[in-house]
């Protein structure tokens, strides 16, 4: 039996902090979820809120884009949150247009800052995103 499709937590540099206070927010319906991180995001939402369990990747620049874009094409990520931080230069930029680009083509809801987050948490239907 395959396993439930999760939702993705990726956050930029200068967007960890917000990610991590959209986390504490949102801890209870986060906590309904199967999550899924890359590597430095993921250790500061769970340092920051211990009761989530969240499966982590590498770090972004060194994989974990990629990897999570690979989860998506497998259909085992259903809707990805990126905070991404439009006005610092990326040296990644590349493998994140790849990611953006694969929750496009394979339709999952895609927030790319909190306010969207938090409408897409609030609609409760994440179809296929369950622990």
């Amino acid at each position: 039996m395959a396993a439930a499709a999760a939702l993705a937590l990726i956050a930029h540099d200068q967007k960890k902090d917000e990610m991590v206070a959209f986390a504490r927010d949102h801890a209870a319906q986060l906590a309904k979820f199967a999550l899924v991180a890359t590597g430095t995001t993921g250790a500061r939402i769970v340092e920051a809120v211990p009761e989530l369990r969240i499966r982590r990747v590498k770090s972004g620049p060194v994989g974990g884009d990629q990897q999570i874009g690979a989860m998506i094409a497998t259909g085992r990520i259903a809707a990805l949150f990126f905070f991404i931080d439009a006005l610092s230069p990326l040296p990644h930029d590349v493998d994140v247009k790849a990611l953006t680009r694969l929750a496009v083509v394979y339709d999952i809801p895609m927030a790319l800052n909190r306010c969207t987050a938090e409408l897409i948490i609030a609609h409760r239907s994440l179809a296929g995103v369950r622990t």
